[in-house]
C-alpha cells in the first residue's frame, strides 16, 4: 500500500500562493487598517478600496492562514488581527516588521522568478540587470530609499539585537564599534542594556546622517557616536568589541576575509568580534531559512553567500583569533563570536 503523499511537494511548490496573499495584505495596509478594530468584510473592503470580488475570499484566506481572526460566520461576521499580526504587521506597533515584507514584495518577489537564470549563470538578478548599478550603489544614491531600506532591515533585526544584548556578556567591555551600523540600532539596543558601554555606529556618510538623527531622538548621543566609514577603504575604529549585523553575508570570500582581518586589527587582546547572521547549521541540513538567504545573496550580488558557524570559525582562526563560539539568538539567527 502506498503511504507516500505529494502534500509536502504541493505545499512548497505552491507556496507563492500564501506568500503573495500575505504580502498583498501588508502592501494594502490591511493589518494597520484593522489595528485594534473588528470590521465586517464590507467595511474592510471599503476601507482598503478593494473590488467586491475580494470580499470575502481574500479575508477568509487570511483567516485560514491564521493571519486574521473572524468572529462569527457570514456577511455580518467581523475580522480582526491575530496577536502576531497586531504586534508585527500593524505599522503603529513599535515591533512592526512589515517594512521588510514590503521590500520583499516590491523587489525580491519578482527577482526570485529568475532564480533558474541565477543558478545557471551565477549572476545577480536584481536592479543591476536593467541599470548596471549594484543594489547598494542604487540605494545610497537615493536618501529616501536608503532610509526605507534601513528601516525595513531594522524591523527584522531588532529581536536578534535584543537577544544578543541579553545573551552575550558585555560587562567585561567598555567600547563597541558596530560596522555597517545603518540606523545605529544595534548600538542603541546594546547600550540601552549595558550602561558602561560607549559605542560607535560606523557606516557610509548617507547612513551616518540617518543614524545621528535616530540616536539623538533616542537620547543616546552622549554614549553613541555615528561615524562615517568606508570599511573596504579605511581601517575600522578601535574598540573592545566589533560587531557586524547582517554584513558579512553580503560579500564574496575575499571581501569577507578583508572584513575579518580588519576587525582583528581593530581589537585589543581579549577583544571580541561578533557577527549576527542566519548562520547555516554545520551539516547544512536544517536551517532552511539560512540556506534560502544564501540563494537570496546569489540573486542580489552573484558571488555573495551565507555560511555556517564552522566556516566562520575557520576563517577567524586563519586570521589569528584564538577561539570562537556560536550563540543561538532565536529563529534562524545566531551570533558568531571570535575572541582575540
Amino acid at each position: 500500500m502506498n503511504t507516500l503523499s505529494p502534500a509536502r511537494i504541493m505545499e512548497v511548490g505552491m507556496a507563492f500562493f500564501p506568500a503573495k496573499a500575505l504580502l498583498s495584505a501588508v502592501e494594502l495596509g490591511l493589518f494597520t487598517e484593522l489595528g485594534t478594530k473588528a470590521l465586517t468584510g464590507a467595511e474592510l473592503q471599503a476601507a482598503l478600496g478593494l473590488h467586491p470580488r475580494a470580499n470575502p475570499d481574500f479575508f477568509d484566506t487570511l483567516v485560514a492562514l491564521r493571519f486574521l481572526e473572524r468572529d462569527g460566520d457570514g456577511p455580518g461576521s467581523r475580522y480582526r488581527n491575530t496577536a502576531e499580526t497586531a504586534l508585527f504587521l500593524d505599522r503603529n506597533s513599535p515591533q512592526f516588521i512589515g517594512g521588510f515584507l514590503e521590500m520583499a514584495n516590491a523587489r525580491l518577489y519578482r527577482f526570485w522568478g529568475d532564480l533558474p537564470e541565477a543558478l545557471r549563470t551565477g549572476r545577480p538578478q536584481n536592479e543591476v540587470k536593467s541599470t548596471g548599478t549594484s543594489m547598494f550603489a542604487e540605494l545610497y544614491s537615493k536618501p529616501e530609499r536608503l532610509e526605507q531600506f534601513m528601516d525595513a532591515m531594522s524591523g527584522i533585526s531588532a529581536g536578534n539585537f535584543h537577544a544578543l544584548a541579553e545573551k552575550f556578556d558585555f560587562s567585561r567591555y567598555q567600547t563597541l564599534c558596530d560596522v555597517g551600523g545603518a540606523t545605529g540600532q544595534l548600538s542603541m539596543i546594546v547600550a540601552g542594556r549595558h550602561p558602561q558601554l560607549r559605542c560607535i555606529s560606523a557606516d557610509l556618510p548617507p547612513a551616518t546622517e540617518i543614524a545621528q538623527r535616530k540616536i539623538k531622538a533616542a537620547g543616546l548621543s552622549d554614549r553613541i557616536t555615528a561615524q562615517p566609514l568606508d570599511f573596504f577603504a579605511e581601517p575600522i575604529p578601535r574598540a573592545d568589541v566589533i560587531t557586524m549585523g547582517l554584513i558579512l553575508h553580503d560579500w564574496n570570500l575575499e571581501r569577507k576575509m578583508h572584513l575579518i582581518r580588519a576587525a582583528y586589527d581593530a581589537l585589543p587582546q581579549g577583544g571580541a568580534f561578533i557577527v549576527v547572521e542566519n548562520l547555516i547549521d554545520d551539516a547544512r541540513r536544517d536551517n532552511a531559512f539560512g540556506l534560502l538567504m544564501s540563494l537570496n545573496m546569489l540573486i542580489e550580488f552573484g558571488d555573495a553567500f551565507d555560511f555556517t558557524g564552522a566556516d566562520f570559525a575557520g576563517w577567524c582562526r586563519e586570521v589569528g583569533f584564538s577561539r570562537t563560539e556560536v550563540i543561538p539568538l532565536g529563529g534562524p539567527a545566531s551570533a558568531g563570536v571570535a575572541y582575540k
